[in-house]
């Protein structure tokens, strides 16, 4: 049996001048317009299509692959907004999605982008979007252990850091001090479960677990680094996290521990901005780390 808004995989029966049927099982004969058609079908294929309803809420199919289907989160650009029925999304198809007024969490603005999970709505059987996520988290106890890695979905941005969406499942906090990027609403990353705490509240991190350990190798390739440039660079504990990932591929915190131990073991020194060199003798004790 097809499933409505997701993808399907399904087999012609027939075909017309709108284009082929496919077999829905139970949903009956689903129409895939002509224009999806792809121009290298053979006739016993198989062919895999996302289920949806048109404009007058007939059941149609399509080849194109939707930003997110039932039962995901996404986060979604606002293309109109209709002040008597909602927001409609740009989700990757010709029809847009409608975020109906009782499901925003805030007024929205064409040009927006907000983060979005995506069901059917029991009262009209169709396929719509609702902004407020805390009623399609899960409510089972988290079964993470500290360590592993799992899929993110960042959300808002919060004093504390980001408030993101676990494996389409759970809510997690990534702290800033543990970011060490950059992040916007909707972006997808791979972090670590740092921590669970009471009441299953999860604490994110995107450095692997064990990151500590990074430290020791971490020093030498600073100190290569320094002996390449010169013996001077232009980075230290105030750099930008995002410069720190892409050069060193470490978290700031960890570039930090790692500066720590170099200026302990006078082999820098911070010239603010950047460090320098030492040679054994010639050490001052300046700025010390942070």
């Amino acid at each position: 049996m097809a499933s409505l808004g997701r993808q399907n995989i399904l087999k012609i029966v027939r075909e017309a001048p709108p284009g082929l049927y496919l077999d829905g099982g139970e949903l009956g004969e689903i129409l895939l317009p002509g224009k999806y058609i792809p121009r290298d079908l053979k006739p016993k294929d198989l062919l895999n299509v996302f289920v949806y309803l048109d404009s007058e809420d007939r059941l149609v199919a399509t080849t194109e692959i939707p930003l997110v289907q039932v039962g995901e989160f996404a986060a979604l650009k606002v293309v109109s907004v209709n002040r008597n029925v909602g927001a409609f999304l740009d989700w990757g198809l010709a029809k847009d999605l409608l975020l109906p007024f009782r499901e925003h969490d805030k007024p929205l603005r064409v040009g927006d982008t907000v983060l979005v999970f995506v069901l059917i709505d029991p009262a009209s059987g169709r396929i719509v979007a609702s902004a407020r996520l805390s009623r399609h988290l899960s409510s089972r106890p988290p079964l993470y252990t500290p360590g592993d890695a799992v899929n993110l979905l960042i959300g808002s941005q919060t004093p504390l850091g980001y408030n993101a969406i676990i494996e389409n499942s759970h809510r997690g906090l990534l702290h800033k001090d543990r970011a060490a990027l950059p992040l916007k609403p909707g972006q997808k990353v791979k972090g670590y479960i740092r921590a669970i705490g009471p009441g299953g509240k999860i604490d994110l991190t995107l450095d692997p677990p064990g990151a500590y350990k990074q430290v020791p190798s971490l020093t030498q390739q600073i100190i290569d680094a320094l002996e390449k440039n010169g013996g001077r660079l232009d980075f230290d504990d105030s750099t930008p996290p995002e410069r720190i990932r892409d050069i060193f591929q470490v978290s700031k915190n960890t570039f930090k521990r790692a500066l720590s131990t170099l200026y302990k073991k006078r082999r820098i020194r911070f010239t603010r901005p950047g460090i320098e060199l030492l040679k054994p003798g010639d050490f001052s004790p300046g700025a010390s780390a942070k």
